[in-house]
């Protein structure tokens, strides 16, 4: 066995074991070539005894993001996208949305007409103007006294939201990839399952990543478990994303196994080249990797709904930009990621990393809510860790 499997594999049993530890975890290591660590440790459910593995089935939430972003990057190879032309090009709805100016004393939203058009750029950048109610407290007040339906709902209502602020002024985290799924549709003229099948999952192998469950997938499926606030876990047995869905959500609603996911990381690694052929040019991949936002920087992510997340932020203190359709971090970080490598996360925490400076990646898997569980979190960053200690170790002679 390797220092490195002996090091994540202890990273992940201590992850699980370690007071208050987490239900169970999937993480994958790799480089430009192949896999260099696939393990697990716990549970896929706590009580039922099926064991975490790599193939383990989980609802990835946001890491569903980037696929999207590939998908639109596949367009504007092909001419079919222009990704600074109005997206109500594509998705005619997009055009209907109006920015809340606060509300009324009654509580009546107040709304306006835009100053500028959204365009599929700002989608990916997070900065059209959309939110999520787990992370902004007026899309939360619109829940709550208003009815706007939660994007977990994959319904077309959750989407059609108003804007937070005029489009291309400023970054919010929000449903902008849901609606660049809507651009992808409008432009293909098919459902966006379809689109990644054919044009990402199939060429890379992906034969386990879809917004609905087979039954071959469902045998390995992970259940999202609550951490109360005494620390304790329960399996939320009856929770999944919706499995006839209105929209396929490009946000958030795939389900895909560490396995899969280490092979789109790959292919971000090998600058868009995929086993049989490449899925994007080098050319796109340089295009898309840079910094998008100019001056503005990522944001914490306030923790709004607290039983779905804490306060986030990645880093805390460290300048952070946005690519198509990733963070950047803007200084090398703690862990040993060096400044300008790629990453992002999913909800029930998830976190992936793209360094392509030394060609290393990695994905992590639990299944836990609130997002930036303590416990999760410390575990993923100790394993990021424990990669680059790795890598930088002194080959013996």
């Amino acid at each position: 066995m390797s220092d490195l499997t002996t090091a994540l594999d202890a990273v992940l049993e201590r992850t699980v074991s370690t007071p208050p530890g987490v239900p169970g975890v999937a993480a994958v290591v790799t480089d430009r070539e192949g896999n260099r660590y696939e393990g697990a440790a716990g549970v896929r459910v706590l009580g039922e005894g099926a064991e975490m593995t790599p193939d383990t089935v989980c609802s990835i939430f946001s890491t569903t993001k980037a696929v999207t972003g590939t998908a639109c990057l596949q367009l504007v190879e092909e001419g079919r996208l222009d990704l600074d032309a109005p997206a109500k090009e594509y998705a005619p709805a997009i055009g209907e949305r109006q920015v809340l100016d606060g509300f009324a004393a009654d509580g009546t939203p107040k709304l306006r007409p835009p100053k500028h058009d959204i365009t599929t750029r700002m989608l990916l950048l997070h900065t059209a103007g959309f939110g999520y109610d787990f992370f902004n407290e007026h899309y939360h007040r619109l829940a709550q006294e208003h009815g706007q339906p939660s994007v977990i709902t994959a319904s077309r209502a959750a989407i059609e939201t108003p804007l937070l602020f005029d489009p291309g002024e400023q970054w919010e985290y929000g449903s902008n990839l849901d609606w660049a799924g809507q651009v992808v549709e409008g432009i293909t003229g098919r459902r966006l399952g379809e689109v990644f099948q054919e044009r990402i999952f199939g060429p890379l192998g992906m034969d386990t990543t879809a917004f609905v469950l087979t039954d071959e997938m469902r045998a390995r499926f992970a259940r999202i478990h609550q951490r109360e606030e005494s620390g304790e876990l329960t399996p939320l047995v009856d929770f999944e994303l919706p499995q006839d869905p209105e929209v396929h959500m490009g946000g958030h609603g795939l389900h895909s196994t560490a396995l899969d996911y280490a092979k789109f990381i790959r292919m971000w690694l090998n600058d868009g080249a995929g086993p049989d052929g490449p899925v994007l040019r080098p050319e796109t991949v340089a295009m898309a990797v840079q910094n998008g936002l100019g001056d503005l920087k990522v944001k914490l992510l306030p923790g709004v709904i607290p039983t779905l997340s804490h306060d986030a932020e990645f880093f805390p203190g460290m300048p952070k930009s946005w690519a198509l359709t990733f963070m950047l971090n803007d200084e090398d970080a703690p862990t040993g990621r060096p400044a300008g490598s790629l990453a992002w996360a999913g909800l029930p925490n998830l976190f992936y990393w793209i360094d392509r400076r030394n060609g290393l990646g990695g994905f992590w898997a639990t299944q836990i809510f609130p997002f930036a569980d303590p416990a999760s979190v410390g575990g993923y960053l100790d394993f990021e860790t424990a990669v680059y200690e790795d890598a930088r170790a002194p080959v013996a002679a």
